[in-house]
């Protein structure tokens, strides 16, 4: 049987969801998100990094909100969130944090072969942030994609408020 016969593997396809921080595009892989809903009332919480925005209920639940515009340094500190913002719940293993976007987010399926490896340069410049997972490259949109699990450094998950890191 000639080589040439031999169906290639397909290409998995990845379900992304996708939003914008700033003018760019990001998404995380569909099975990080536990849920998306209007940002619910946020409490403030006294000595947290400032892009931890406080803390709200989620449907009973307890979780940190966090500003990921001000954390990736997208906007200035001083400047407020629009009135309407939406809320990504994140379920990681020890903690479910809340992140904020503008506008709801949108399911986006890609090939696994349209994500590219971060470029080198990148992981180097940001030794401690490897939450980068690859670039995907559709047509002419460029979407950062982001690992939420790698998102917050052990530091930081031990400065969100207790009941989040519980």
């Amino acid at each position: 049987m000639p080589a040439s016969d031999k169906s290639a593997a397909p290409d998995p396809i990845i379900q992304l969801i996708v939003f914008r921080l700033g003018q760019e595009e990001y998404a995380i892989r569909i099975e990080q998100v536990k849920e998306v809903t209007l940002t619910p009332d946020i409490a403030r919480m006294p000595k947290t990094p400032s892009f931890v925005k406080g803390i709200a209920n989620l449907r009973g639940d307890i979780i940190a909100v966090i500003d990921l515009e001000e954390r990736f340094q997208l906007r200035e500190a001083t400047e407020e969130l629009f009135a309407q913002t939406y809320t990504m719940a994140i379920e990681a293993k020890d903690y479910t944090i809340g992140i904020v976007v503008r506008e709801v987010p949108q399911p986006l399926s890609v090939p696994q072969s349209a994500i590219e490896q971060t470029p080198e340069f990148i992981q180097e410049a940001n030794i401690h942030d490897k939450y980068i997972e690859g670039i995907a490259r559709i047509n002419d949109r460029i979407i950062v994609v982001l690992d939420m699990l790698k998102l917050l450094t052990p530091t930081e998950i031990m400065q969100l408020p207790t009941s989040a890191a519980s």
